[in-house]
C-alpha cells in the first residue's frame, strides 16, 4: 500500500493554522502510523513525531529502533530521523526544535510519562489534546485507505464462509476460537485482534468473549471476528449462527427483525445524513417490534488503522457523514440469559450511499454440526 505521507502532514498543517497551534508531537499509536506510516513499538523510550508549524516533521527514535524507523515509509519519503542514546535526556532532545512554542498539541495516546516529560523542558508551553484535530483527519478515508479496507473485510469474509468447518456442536468456545483464530492468519491478517464466540446464553451477552462452554445442538451463536492487516487496516464482522438444530421461535422471530433493521440502516446510511439518525433508524424498527429494551450499545464505530474510532454511529453524535468514511453498522437484540444475535457490516460512504465492504450472507446460517 503506498501512502501519501505529504498530502497527510500538509492537510495537518492546515488543521494546525486554523487551531492556532505551534507545534503537534505524536507517540506510538494508530496516529503515528498514519502520519509516517511507522508502526513503531510503544516503549518506555521515547519515540515521538514533531510537527513544528512553520517547520519540517522530525521523526525522533531510541538509538536502538533507528535502523527500523530508516526503513519505514517516513524515512523513505525523507523524513528527517534524529535517534537518543540510552543516557541522553530524550525529552529535551525532542524538543529542540519547538523551544518557545506556547501552544502544543499531543495526541490523546500520548502516555502520562511523556506529557510530564515535554512539561518538564517546556515549562511555558500550554499542551492541548490533538485528538479532535486528527480524528477530524483520518476519519475521512482516501481511496487507497478504502481498498485496504476492502482487502481486511475480504479477507475475514474468508473465515466467516468457513464457519462451517469451525463452528461445531461438542466444540467449546475457546477450542472453537483458537480455531478461529488460526483462519484468521490465514486468510490474509498480520494479527488477530479479537475473537468472540458467544453460545446459547451467552450470546446474550455482547462482549461476552470465549469460555468453556460447550457448543450445543440447537445453540445459537454470535461470532465477532476482527484482525489487522500488514498494510495497518482492521477487519472487523459479525455474524450469528444456529448449530445442529433450528433455534427457538423466538430467536427466529427477532432475527427477522434484526435483519430488516440493519438492512433498513445500510439503505439510509450516506453522505449528509448524521451519525445518530442512522442509529434512529434501527433502533425505531427493532423498539417497535417490542425489542427496544434488548438493543443495548450504540449501531457502530468507525474502522480504520483502529478498530474503534471516529465517526462512531450513535444517539448524540451529530457528525455528517461524508464521503471516505468507514464504520460498522451492527445492531443487536439480546434477551439476558436466553439468547442473543448481531449484525454487522463495514461500510464506506460513497457516491450513491454506502459499500458494504463485507458480502457474506446476513441470513441466518444453520451449521449442521
Amino acid at each position: 500500500m503506498t501512502v501519501d505521507l505529504a498530502s497527510r502532514i500538509g492537510r495537518v498543517r492546515t488543521a494546525m493554522e486554523t487551531a492556532g497551534l505551534d507545534a503537534l508531537i505524536v507517540t506510538p499509536s494508530a496516529d503515528l502510523r498514519y502520519l509516517t506510516g511507522y508502526d513503531a513499538p510503544a516503549l518506555e523510550r521515547l519515540t515521538a513525531l514533531v510537527l513544528p508549524a512553520g517547520d519540517d516533521p522530525v521523526l525522533v527514535v531510541p538509538e536502538l529502533e533507528r535502523a527500523e524507523a530508516e526503513r519505514s515509509p517516513a524515512a523513505l519519503a525523507g523524513m528527517q530521523i534524529v535517534s537518543h542514546a540510552e543516557t541522553d535526556d530524550a525529552h529535551m532532545a525532542t524538543a529542540a526544535s519547538i523551544q518557545g512554542s506556547h501552544r502544543i498539541a499531543v495526541n490523546d495516546w500520548m502516555p502520562a510519562r511523556q506529557l510530564f516529560g515535554f512539561q518538564r523542558v517546556l515549562p511555558s508551553a500550554t499542551f492541548l489534546p490533538a485528538g479532535a484535530l486528527l480524528s477530524s483527519l483520518r476519519m475521512r478515508k482516501g481511496p487507497d485507505e478504502v481498498a485496504a479496507l476492502r482487502h481486511a473485510a475480504a479477507a475475514i469474509d474468508k473465515v466467516h464462509a468457513r464457519m462451517g468447518e469451525l463452528l461445531k456442536v461438542g466444540r467449546s468456545e475457546r477450542a472453537t476460537a483458537a480455531a478461529i483464530g488460526e483462519a484468521i492468519l490465514d486468510e490474509g491478517h498480520a494479527r488477530v485482534d479479537f475473537v468472540i464466540v458467544g453460545s446459547g446464553p451467552h450470546s446474550a451477552s455482547p462482549h461476552h468473549s470465549v469460555s468453556d462452554r460447550v457448543v450445543q445442538s440447537g445453540d445459537c451463536v454470535v461470532v465477532d471476528i476482527g484482525g489487522t492487516t500488514a498494510a495497518g487496516y482492521c477487519s472487523d464482522s459479525t455474524r450469528t449462527y444456529a448449530v445442529g438444530d433450528d433455534p427457538p421461535q423466538e430467536f427466529l422471530e427477532f432475527y427477522e427483525v434484526l435483519l430488516q433493521a440493519q438492512r433498513a440502516q445500510c439503505d439510509f446510511a450516506g453522505g449528509g445524513v448524521t451519525a445518530e439518525t442512522v442509529d434512529r433508524v434501527g433502533r425505531r424498527i427493532i423498539a417497535e417490534e417490542g425489542y427496544g429494551e434488548y438493543f443495548i450499545h450504540r449501531t457502530g464505530h468507525g474502522i480504520g488503522l483502529e478498530t474503534h474510532e471516529e465517526p462512531y454511529i450513535v444517539e448524540g453524535n451529530a457528525q455528517t457523514l461524508e464521503l471516505g468514511m468507514a464504520f460498522s453498522i451492527e445492531p443487536g437484540i439480546y434477551v439476558p440469559g436466553r439468547h442473543g444475535a448481531r449484525i454487522e457490516d463495514i461500510v464506506v460512504v460513497t457516491a450513491e450511499g454506502v459499500e458494504r465492504l463485507n458480502t457474506t450472507s446476513r441470513e441466518l446460517s444453520v451449521m449442521e454440526g
